[in-house]
């Protein structure tokens, strides 16, 4: 099967765009994973899909596929280049659009900068919606919240304490002294993987320099870590301003850029979250896709 494809980066968190807005192209999940391989396809992150809007309250559908194949729920740096995609490929004329995934529909909002604004919407706090079993653990209060105490092996015999959420899909937020020291390649498939997380888990290592300032690595459910994880910066402010570390506005420094995150209060803990960050394309081609099942 031969495809046309865009290359995109949003803060060097990578994706292959694919247009199936005029037809299906009826992938395998073997077939994403050869796409998304960096030695034998093209090599990216998550493969991203623009499909027709299933409904009339939303501009169109978008499918988010991770490395391994599988499809995910959301997927903020995604987002940011899905609606720089559909405009620069004279898909919409519109600036800002709304996009059904798996989790709910998103608004997404190109500035005059170029940047992308994404209404993440609220976060989800309710353990067995994240999913997170929390069966026989005792939460540990901070600020207007708690953290839980997870029995991981790499870690050694003392639990950490890790914030449980979902941006619409699942994270595990820790906080670190120095995210560059933080152990990410030995906890980070140790969590995601972690049977209390029955969908797995993305999972995050704060470090706070500030009330408005952080840095963040992320090990991301079926990709491994990535240079930047939208919904990952989102579930890390989040966390940290539930537990009284952040205000509403904190810039989020990733491997591969700044995101701005904000979550104003208007309708308290079911606020929504707004990101803003970069989103911008690499290249464009064509490729054979060989038949996988």
């Amino acid at each position: 099967m031969r495809l046309s494809f865009t290359k995109m980066q949003g803060a060097g968190n990578d994706f292959i765009v694919l247009d199936e807005t005029r037809q299906r192209y009826g992938l395998t999940a073997a077939q994403y994973r050869w796409l998304a391989d960096r030695h034998f396809g093209v090599g990216a992150d998550q493969v991203l899909t623009v499909r027709p809007a299933p409904t009339p309250e939303v501009d169109f559908e978008y499918v988010i596929h991770n490395a391994d194949g599988g499809e995910v729920e959301n997927c903020g740096n995604g987002a940011r280049c899905f609606v720089r995609y559909v405009h620069d490929a004279g898909l919409t004329p519109k600036r800002c659009v709304r996009v059904q995934t798996r989790a709910g529909v998103l608004t997404l909002a190109l500035q005059d900068d170029g940047r992308v604004t994404v209404d993440m919407g609220a976060p989800v706090f309710d353990l067995a919606r994240v999913p997170f079993d929390s069966a026989g653990l005792q939460p540990m209060p901070e600020g207007t919240w708690a953290r839980w105490p997870l029995a991981v092996t790499a870690a050694g015999p003392a639990p950490v304490p890790v914030a449980v959420l979902s941006m619409g899909n699942p994270h595990a937020v820790l906080r670190v002294d120095d995210v560059q020291a933080a152990p990410v390649a030995q906890w980070g498939p140790a969590i995601e993987s972690h049977p209390r997380f029955p969908r797995r888990v993305n999972v995050g290592f704060l470090q706070v320099l500030g009330r408005d300032r952080a840095r963040l690595r992320v090990y991301e459910r079926g990709a491994g870590e990535t240079l930047a994880c939208g919904t990952g910066a989102c579930a890390a402010v989040v966390a940290g301003i539930r537990l009284g570390w952040f205000d509403e506005r904190v810039d989020v420094d990733l491997p591969g850029g700044r995101l701005t995150i904000e979550w104003p209060m208007q309708h308290g803990w079911q606020s929504p979250v707004r990101m803003t960050g970069p989103a911008e394309p690499v290249f464009t081609g064509v490729v054979d896709v060989p038949d996988l099942r």
